[in-house]
C-alpha cells in the first residue's frame, strides 16, 4: 500500500461554494485514491505575495492507494488557477 500527502493552498478570496466544488474536483482527480484523513487548516497569512494575493486557504489530505497517483494530477493542479501551491510526498 502506498501512502501520499497532499497539501494545497487555495486562494482565500473564493467563495466556500467555490472553494467546495474544487476540492471536490480535486478528489475526482485522484481517482482510486482513498482519502483517509483530510483537514481544513484554513485561512493563514503568506510569507510573500503568490498571484497577488496575501492569504491562502490551506487543506491537507492522506491518501492510501494500492496503485501510483495519476501522472497528470501534477499538471492540473498547476494548470488551475485558483490554486496557489500545492505539495504532493510520497511517505510510504
Amino acid at each position: 500500500m502506498r501512502t501520499y500527502e497532499l497539501a494545497i493552498v487555495l486562494r482565500s478570496s473564493l467563495k466556500d461554494t467555490d472553494r467546495t466544488k474544487l476540492l471536490d474536483t480535486i478528489k475526482s482527480w485522484l481517482q482510486d485514491a482513498k482519502i483517509v484523513k483530510e483537514e481544513d487548516w484554513g485561512s493563514k497569512a503568506l510569507k510573500y505575495a503568490i498571484k497577488k494575493e496575501l492569504t491562502g486557504h490551506y487543506f491537507y489530505m492522506f491518501l492510501e492507494t494500492v496503485k501510483t497517483i495519476p501522472a497528470d494530477l501534477e499538471k492540473r493542479l498547476l494548470s488551475e488557477e485558483k490554486v496557489l501551491r500545492h505539495l504532493l510526498v510520497r511517505t510510504k
